[in-house]
């Protein structure tokens, strides 16, 4: 607390002297001297009140709108005048889509019925829903509603007949109920009676709400105390806004020309104050952290490889030298697809080039791997298992060299789901073709990418063996809570993989998990976080990028 005086001249009626009257009392100048006129106008509900008031009941008083008084809540909460109690949860009734369209049409029974009471003409029940504009779906449940409590019946030829009006008392409830609604555009379920309340939730549908007539929705209910800070600034707010200069928040012209600028106290702005949080649209953080590794790969000169998921299994697997004897191909580890089952021919000279290598080694030095290529086999369509396919086709499309390749795939595989594995996932695919590069050049990218995408702190390199490269390798980041993880695998690719494509370069390889990447970049222990519904998550999470 501090005592602040202020010296008041008065004049004095008698004597034409005047009169000093010096006014003390106790007030947290700082914390009043910063208060915004609405959450002034949120503290004076205190003063006459208890020091407990539920949200409705500050809305009611303040008259402020609804994100006028959450912002000045938001800001009491910050400073500490006010703590928040939830006490349960609240019904929020307002119209859907389909509600909407009988406040301002009216309800189909009762259009209905005003219609067959007004008809001169026959009418069935199927001219009813180009006569009033009512879908199908809607006329039937009505009709038998109507039949039901005999207040029409259906005749010869489907004739429909009005008989009585047993259930006019109901149609007005239903249509003043609708009206009453769509004239608030919501209300809480305790404001209406309970005649009504059973009506909404007869009316209410939870699942596919649009062919239901209201919505019901849950909002937590608030009970905000004042602190003892709150109630001290509360019981000072009073007598020190009676000497407080008009506020602004902003210098004009015609302050500054009409000198009214001594006149006023200018607004104190506090820049640590936390705003309103909004929840607006925003990509899911992994999206994010896609798209920001898509361009940093651009920015480093690489060219993005793109291709179908479904492949064949050439592409796949035979022209990476994986032969078709290989366990990989097995059905628990790849998917294939049921129709259609097997692709179009394989280009030419590439099946021919790869069949001889994987029987003979063809001209590349090897041996082979001595079986009968099936030519037949290799056009079985999978879904692709590994980004590397992408590289074997850019391969064969001619790249530039010296070229720079990579692309972001989906790939898939049946795998045993657990915090690291999953079914589906990306890879961070890409290949190197240079008459200069190396083993060791490889070794210097992959550290790049660990330290720059995932942000790993750790990284080593063991030894690894693929179909396709010679020498290979497996690198692994630490991850704070499971300790060392594996990335993907790399390495040379061998002669009996480029040479059949028509590349005489040397050409490096990789293949990583970036969903494991983004696990390191995004602080999760999951990877089945990555593709959450968790609302908390896709709107907090931030990848360290």
């Amino acid at each position: 607390m501090v005592l602040i005086c202020y010296n008041v001249l008065k004049n004095r009626k008698a004597g034409g002297g005047t009169v000093i009257r010096t006014v003390i009392f106790n007030v947290k100048t700082d914390i009043i001297a910063s208060l915004h006129p609405l959450e002034i106008e949120v503290l004076n509900t205190f003063k006459t009140e208890k020091a407990s008031l539920f949200w409705s009941v500050i809305l009611e008083k303040t008259g402020l709108k609804e994100s006028q008084l959450r912002t000045a809540i938001e800001w009491l909460l910050h400073k500490n005048l006010i703590i928040s109690e939830s006490t349960g949860v609240e019904e929020i009734i307002s119209l859907t889509k389909t509600g909407k369209s009988y406040a301002t049409l009216g309800i189909p029974e009762k259009r209905i019925v005003q219609f067959l009471s007004s008809s001169e003409k026959d009418v069935t029940m199927g001219d009813l829903p180009a006569i009033l504009s009512l879908e199908k779906d809607e006329v039937g449940p009505v009709i038998g509603f109507l039949k039901k409590h005999k207040d029409l019946s259906v005749e010869a030829g489907g004739v429909l007949k009005l008989l009585s009006s047993n259930s006019s008392s109901y149609i007005e409830n239903k249509q003043s109920l609708v009206d009453k609604v769509a004239k608030e555009e919501s209300l809480m379920m305790k404001e209406l009676s309970m005649e009504e309340g059973d009506m909404v939730r007869s009316l209410y549908r939870k699942r596919g709400t649009e062919q239901g007539v209201f919505r019901i929705e849950g909002r937590p209910i608030f009970l905000y105390h004042l602190t003892e800070e709150g109630k001290s600034v509360v019981a000072d707010l009073v007598e020190s806004l009676k000497y407080r200069k008009t506020e602004v928040s902003q210098i004009t012209s015609d302050i500054l020309k009409d000198g009214k600028w001594k006149d006023v106290t200018f607004r104190k702005y506090n820049i640590k104050l936390n705003p309103p949080k909004l929840n607006i649209g925003k990509k899911h953080p992994y999206r994010q952290f896609l798209d920001w590794v898509r361009i940093k790969f651009i920015s480093l000169g690489f060219k993005e490889m793109k291709g179908s998921i479904v492949e064949n299994e050439f592409w796949n697997m035979d022209a990476l030298f994986m032969p078709q004897f290989h366990s990989a191909r097995n059905i628990h580890d790849v998917y294939y697809i049921k129709k259609p089952e097997y692709s179009r021919e394989i280009e030419e000279p590439y099946l021919s080039n790869v069949a001889f290598c994987h029987e003979h080694g063809g001209n590349t030095g090897s041996a082979g791997w001595r079986y009968k290529f099936d030519r037949e086999k290799t056009k079985r369509l999978i879904l692709r298992s590994q980004g590397t396919v992408l590289s074997a086709r850019t391969l064969a499309a001619d790249p530039e060299i010296p070229g720079k390749y990579f692309a972001i795939a989906r790939c898939f595989r049946y795998e045993q789901i657990d915090a690291t594995h999953g079914t589906d996932f990306f890879q961070i695919e890409g290949i190197v073709l240079d008459e200069t590069i190396n083993f060791r050049k490889l070794l210097g990218l992959l550290n790049l990418f660990a330290i720059e995408i995932a942000r790993a702190k750790k990284t080593k390199f063991t030894p690894a063996y693929f179909p396709f490269t010679e020498p290979s390798v497996e690198l692994q980041v630490e991850h704070p809570d499971l300790g060392w993880i594996e990335l993907g695998g790399a390495g040379i690719f061998r002669p009996e993989v480029t040479l059949p494509l028509g590349i005489k370069v040397p050409v490096i390889a990789w293949g990583l998990g970036i969903d494991r990447m983004a696990m390191v970049s995004l602080g999760i222990s999951d990877i089945r976080q990555l593709f959450t519904h968790d609302l908390d998550f896709i709107r907090n999470a931030k990848a360290v990028i």
